[in-house]
């Protein structure tokens, strides 16, 4: 099998990025391939809390007949002095991908994935959540169908979902990103440029804003994550009253009464969304938490070479 890496989306080609959405799509209509894993192992290793993404890698490796090893954040030596990239070494002796959550730096990552025998794939690092704008596609993709012209409002925290959807969805042509973050809480602005090139080279748009004057309508999705997200904190005590004009409501999806609402969950229903909103007719947040597991289905085979 061959192997391939995925710590960020700015990694991928195109061409990859739309196999992977498009398989995962496939999985979510329920076309689950034979076994496309057998005989492999994948380790999962997570540092951090997790629902959504641990369980979509474990049960999607297991349906197409891998095998799984778990690593709480207390189980390998780098805990006791080893270097990453020596434990990546070993682990690349004995497992065909790991899944790693370490909350830290893309670095680490990289040091993991320094060796070639063994696929590392990003499942959150501090400054990007690849995985999670891979699932945002899926869910999109199964929901509209074709994602070219397709317009998006992100509402919230530049965070690692943010810099990952951004890295993403501009690569379809047409398509419109528009961030409305606090200021202090924007998106970094090196990923801001990357994902403005992106936009450029496929006549796309992405804009960031830090206040909620002259909004968007017309949209197809409207997007928010939890204002304080895992593995981050903020500099002020008063850092919310920051984050309330940023709340998705009624008024919010008033504006565009075609437009779905995703979450990418856990919520705080009263924070960055309303319950009304979150628990309507309009949000499709949960059916996008069970597009991980076929998003991560396709990525696992993606990573190791059987994508079809």
């Amino acid at each position: 099998m061959a192997r391939n890496h995925l710590i960020s989306l700015a990694d991928i080609p195109d061409a990859d990025l739309y196999r992977i959405v498009d398989r995962g799509a496939r999985f979510a209509s329920g076309a689950w391939s034979d076994e496309t894993l057998h005989g492999a192992v994948v380790g999962i290793y997570f540092r951090a809390t997790s629902t959504r993404t641990r369980t979509a890698f474990s049960s999607a490796a297991l349906r197409l007949g891998a095998r799984l090893i778990t690593y709480g954040p207390h189980d390998l030596q780098v805990n006791t002095g080893e270097t990453t990239a020596d434990t990546g070494r070993v682990l690349g002796g004995m497992l065909d991908a790991l899944v790693a959550r370490t909350v830290g730096g893309v670095e680490e990552l990289r040091a993991l994935a320094s060796q070639d025998r063994m696929a590392v794939v990003n499942a959150m690092a501090a400054q990007e959540h690849p995985t999670q704008a891979l699932t945002d596609l899926t869910a999109m993709a199964g929901h509209f169908g074709d994602l070219a012209g397709r317009r998006v409002l992100y509402m919230g925290e530049g965070n690692n979902t943010a810099a990952a959807l951004a890295l993403a969805l501009p690569r379809y042509p047409g398509t419109e990103l528009h961030l409305r973050t606090p200021r202090r809480y924007a998106l970094d602005p090196e990923i801001l440029m990357r994902a403005e090139d992106l936009a450029a080279r496929h006549g796309s748009t992405i804009t960031e804003q830090h206040d909620t004057a002259g909004m968007p309508a017309g949209l197809d999705v409207v997007y928010t994550t939890r204002w304080q997200t895992t593995g981050t904190t903020k500099d002020s005590p008063d850092w919310r009253k920051e984050f309330v004009p940023f709340r998705v409501d009624e008024t919010v999806m008033e504006a565009s009464p075609d437009a779905v609402f995703m979450h990418d969950l856990p919520a705080h229903r009263g924070d960055e969304v309303t319950a009304a909103v979150l628990d309507g007719p309009r949000s499709i947040a949960f059916t996008q938490a069970e597009a991980k597991m076929h998003s991560a289905a396709a990525v696992l085979e993606w990573s190791l070479g059987v994508l079809p």
